[in-house]
């Protein structure tokens, strides 16, 4: 087999492959095995069919197209592996020539992983915030816990800002009451923002047993972004009372015995969390330096499948699980539909960027993953999935999806590396040290970035394994 390779532009290539007829001998065998026992011929026993009467009662042809489809992936992978290639997603081929007994000739068009050089990174500055805490970052911590542990008491007097409420709603569109319109013992907090534009002004003043009428736009629902006349009934009036802060809050709410030592303790989270977000800051700063420095010409088919796969995961999955659609979603944005295709277009550049540029980084700074963090790695996203690390595992593994965590944990490691060689510094002109920072759970920061933990799932899986041609022709003329 002879191939030769043709740079079309930085990320695509054609192949074109010369193989001698005697290399698809074991594949013409093949095929008449194959034929041999999927036909029935009179005078003969199945599958010991001569290939002579093959040829003649089916034809030649038949027997070629079966084994020049079952040759070409192992062809098509040699000329990838002779060319080294790092091909992205299936190639078009077109079979040129087929002469029977002599010689087929093939090419295959396909996008490619292109070359990137990575330059001198040590120089990289960025600024991050400052990590402060102040005193009313502190009550407001302690005042969230204390709204944790207020009690209620049902009242006989008109509701009032900050009242729970128990309601009935009917809404009315065209003045038909909708299908899905009605709920009744909604529980609700007045001033919390959680309802319909309006109730707010409805409810209060009333008492129990009151009443009111209000027009607002639906949020969601099979009327949703139209006005509808809303009836609110309140059932129920009861008021918030928060306990007192002293050193019994502090036992009852935490492990301290007095309101300075919980309050301590609160400094003490608060910093740990803003130190990782000061973090996360640098490693995104960082990552958005580099990405600046290097110039990475994406294949416009792999952007296209990109762009593709995260709308219909927002589509789909996002907003459906929130009862929205896009329209809706785009609305609440006040976003139009060219500024959200904009956006979408930036998100899976970076994305791809990101991820050839840190493969990249990979292969040169050689680094690898241990079991130990690839195990540590699964149980975070296991987490954040919700699943349990067993649950996660096995769906992985039936997924074939452990290289694509294996290509995450080494693409964290190398942007570490970026990060570590960067010089970081807040806005007060402080160094930051970022080493072995952790975050309020007590796990080390994993470096990695938004764009990186969703990366192009077309050139994860092309860069596996060359993938298998898809023929454009079944056979050219012999």
């Amino acid at each position: 087999m002879k191939s030769a390779v043709e740079n079309l532009n930085p990320t695509r290539v054609r192949l074109t492959v010369e193989v001698p007829f005697e290399e698809l001998k074991p594949s013409l065998d093949a095929a008449y095995k194959k034929i041999n026992q999927q036909v029935t011929v009179p005078g003969f026993r199945k599958g010991k069919i001569p290939a002579r009467i093959i040829d003649q009662r089916f034809g030649r042809g038949a027997v070629l197209e079966e084994a020049v489809n079952e040759a070409l992936p192992k062809f098509y992978t040699d000329a990838v592996n002779e060319g080294e290639l790092n091909p992205l997603g299936q190639p078009e081929v077109d079979i040129t020539e087929l002469k029977d007994n002599e010689l087929l000739t093939f090419t295959a068009e396909v996008d490619i992983r292109p070359a990137i050089e990575i330059p001198d990174y040590s120089g990289i500055e960025v600024t991050v915030d400052s990590v402060e805490v102040s005193d009313e970052d502190i009550d407001k911590s302690v005042e969230q816990l204390r709204e944790r542990f207020a009690t209620t008491t049902p009242v006989e007097r008109a509701a009032a800002e900050g009242d729970i409420v128990v309601i009935d709603l009917e809404a009315k569109v065209d003045g038909e009451v909708l299908e899905d319109g009605v709920a009744t013992g909604v529980t609700y907090t007045i001033g919390s923002g959680e309802l319909l534009d309006g109730i707010d002004e409805a409810v209060t003043g009333l008492e129990a047993g009151g009443d009111a009428t209000f027009t607002s736009e639906l949020k969601g629902g099979s009327a949703q972004g139209k006005e509808a006349e809303v009836s609110v009934k309140v059932s129920e009036v009861k008021a918030r009372e928060l306990p007192e802060l002293d050193d019994d809050f502090a036992q009852l709410a935490s492990e301290f015995d007095t309101l300075e030592e919980m309050r301590a303790d609160s400094r003490t989270r608060l910093e740990r969390s803003k130190k990782f977000e000061q973090a996360t800051q640098a490693q995104e700063k960082v990552l958005d330096a580099l990405l600046e420095l290097v110039e990475v010409p994406i294949p416009e088919k792999l952007l296209q499948d990109e762009i593709n796969t995260r709308k219909h995961n927002l589509e789909h999955h996002q907003l459906a699980q929130m009862g929205l659609n896009l329209d809706s979603y785009l609305q609440m944005q006040d976003k139009t539909a060219e500024e959200f295709e904009a956006e979408l277009k930036e998100q899976a550049e970076k994305g791809i960027r990101t991820q050839f540029v840190l493969d990249e980084l990979v292969n040169k700074e050689q680094l690898s993953v241990g079991q130990e963090e690839l195990t540590e790695h699964l149980m975070r996203r296991a987490q954040s999935s919700g699943m349990s690390p067993d649950q996660f595992a096995q769906a992985v593994v039936e997924g074939g999806q452990v290289p694509m965590l294996v290509g995450e944990v080494a693409r964290g490691k190398a942007l570490a590396v970026v990060v570590e060689a960067a010089k970081v510094v807040d806005d007060k002109g402080e160094t930051v040290d970022l080493d072995d920072e952790e975050d309020e759970t007590g796990e080390t920061v994993e470096v990695t970035s938004e764009a990186e933990e969703k990366p192009a799932e077309a050139a994860t899986e092309a860069a596996e394994e060359p993938a298998e041609p898809q023929e454009k022709q079944d056979k050219a003329e012999s």
